[in-house]
């Protein structure tokens, strides 16, 4: 089960390499690019919870179509795409437990949004503009969508330590990119989960562009999981687009946190296929060969070529997903569309538990003049 026991339930043998300190190192490979595993090996889970993964990553994939198509047409606000991404958000995802574990999104991590409890009509009501789409549901352990680069660091820390502080066996998932490991937030963040000894994964989604900076032009470092050693816990480097891996990674790194053992830093190395937001050109600054080296390791591509040569995904069962899932988008978007617009006077929804005196007041002087 995708619970972060103590288990690992990948068994086969990780291919990854140690590297020198001037050395770019490879990172851990288990789901080849032509979606073959070493021999004798077996898949991290059973089929049915494989099968839900790759489902997640389609639905992942039509969302980035249909939301850029929206912004496109006045419906939408600015949204980043997951493009290239959805082994790192899923596989991570797939590790975590809904029940005890905290999800804390940067802007580009819907698929792990929505196996928490999240739903795609409050993702279209968010970028319609309505506050009602950053309020997550009663009971879901999720924080809301962070744009401020990196902020979301420092909270994910806290709130790890307040699980532990409360004897909770609670893990929390935090998400962020290069140019957010380029921020104050992350150092400062880094160096008290490792004096706390808080239960958080840094989950670094390294997709090569802090918008339109390359990864080279930020850091001299071999990898940026090299930097955990610095705050006193473990950093790992996985590729990105292989499912297998970052579940391997983030499913050892939970047992950690749950044992009280700590944080760890993965780094996912992965890359952005679409651009930044909706509000960017990429063709300005991306070399069209290396977009094309990385779009022939679409980590859709090889879960599915698993699956398919696993026997346990077949044309028909494909079809018949992503049927489900045109429905299943075109529902959340006409449930979000026919959604009372947003009001001024929502400005003072969701702040506090109780509204305090003074919050009400402001909120009858707003409504009386508007």
């Amino acid at each position: 089960m995708a619970d972060g026991s103590a288990t690992v339930a990948f068994r086969g043998n990780r291919v990854g390499a140690v590297a020198t300190a001037t050395e770019r190192p490879a990172p851990t490979r288990i789901l080849a690019p032509d979606g073959t595993v070493p021999d004798g090996s077996r898949p991290p889970l059973p089929v049915d919870e494989l099968l839900a993964a790759f489902r997640l990553m389609l639905l992942s994939r039509r969302v980035d179509e249909r939301a850029s198509n929206l912004q496109r047409q006045g419906r939408l606000g600015t949204f980043s795409p997951v493009h290239g991404q959805e082994a790192s958000v899923v596989g991570s995802a797939r590790a975590l437990d809904p029940v005890r574990d905290w999800v804390v999104p940067q802007y580009r991590e819907l698929p792990a949004m929505l196996r928490h409890g999240y739903t795609l009509e409050r993702f279209f009501l968010y970028f319609k503009g309505n506050p009602e789409g950053n309020r997550m549901p009663d009971g879901v352990k999720l924080l809301p969508y962070q744009i401020s680069l990196a902020t979301q660091l420092p909270h994910a820390v806290g709130l790890a330590w307040g699980l532990r502080h409360q004897g909770l066996d609670g893990v929390v998932c935090v998400y962020f990119g290069d140019g957010g490991s380029s921020e104050g937030d992350f150092h400062e963040a880094c160096n008290l989960a490792g004096l706390r000894r808080a239960p958080v994964i840094f989950l670094l989604q390294n997709n090569g562009w802090a918008i339109s900076t390359p990864v080279r032009k930020q850091t001299a470092a071999p990898s940026l999981a090299s930097r955990a050693a610095g705050y006193g816990f473990p950093g790992e480097l996985v590729d990105g687009d292989d499912f297998f891996a970052v579940y391997d990674a983030t499913s050892r790194a939970v047992a950690r946190a749950r044992a009280g053992e700590g944080p760890t830093l993965i780094e996912a190395r992965t890359y952005r296929m679409g651009p930044h937001n909706t509000a960017d050109d990429p063709t300005r600054y991306v070399d069209p060969a290396e977009l094309e080296v990385h779009r022939a390791l679409d980590p859709l591509t090889r879960l599915r070529a698993f699956l398919e040569d696993s026997g346990v995904l077949q044309a028909e069962v494909e079809e018949r997903m992503r049927t489900e899932i045109e429905q299943e988008v075109a529902g959340a978007l006409a449930a979000a569309e026919a959604h009372p617009g947003p009001h001024p006077a929502q400005i003072f929804d969701h702040v506090y538990g109780e509204e305090p005196a003074r919050l009400a007041a402001q909120r009858r002087a707003l409504e009386d003049g508007l």
